[in-house]
């Protein structure tokens, strides 16, 4: 898989140090309602088409683009779903990242899933009692997609609250 040159730049001057990065994950829908999943070539398993904007880049258009760059299906932004910090991950190379999830409900507006780069084993529309083996956080995704809640993020308690003995709201 590539890691965008942007990211190169900084972890020649960072080293392994932990990088808190920006990541948009993509629920797309078709017309038949079924949703897009790639199985990830870095570790064989099935999962929501995801990536890293750009400097400078907008997550609705970081979105789209790594939709059409690894799936080779256009698709338009409907809405954001939610706003997640996810647990740091150690790369096998020892470096160290903690991305924040922007997660987008998607619907494709043309072109044929299949395999459009080197990040993905397998593209796939799935309907969605047929949906592979996911883990929790991605089926949670898919489901909030579903439904239109509000957009969904981790509550913080009140300033000075917590400090009072009052439980986050």
């Amino acid at each position: 898989m590539a890691i965008p040159k942007f990211i190169l730049d900084i972890r020649e001057k960072a080293g392994d140090t932990l990088l808190f990065l920006p990541g948009v994950v993509m629920v797309v829908f078709d017309t038949r309602g079924r949703v897009l999943l790639n199985k990830r070539a870095d570790s064989g398993k099935w999962a929501l088409i995801s990536g890293l904007p750009d400097p400078g880049e907008q997550p609705a258009e970081a979105a789209v683009r790594e939709i059409l760059e690894e799936t080779a299906i256009s698709a338009v932004v409907e809405r954001v779903l939610s706003v997640f910090t996810n647990e740091p991950v150690v790369y096998e190379n020892g470096d160290r990242a903690q991305y924040v999830d922007i997660v987008l409900r998607c619907r494709a507006v043309g072109g044929e899933a299949r395999v459009n780069d080197d990040e993905s084993l397998d593209v796939r529309w799935f309907a969605l009692d047929e949906l592979p083996p996911l883990g929790p956080i991605a089926r949670g995704r898919i489901e909030l997609a579903l439904r239109d809640d509000p957009t969904w993020f981790a509550p913080a308690p009140a300033p000075g609250l917590a400090d009072q003995g009052y439980p986050a709201p």
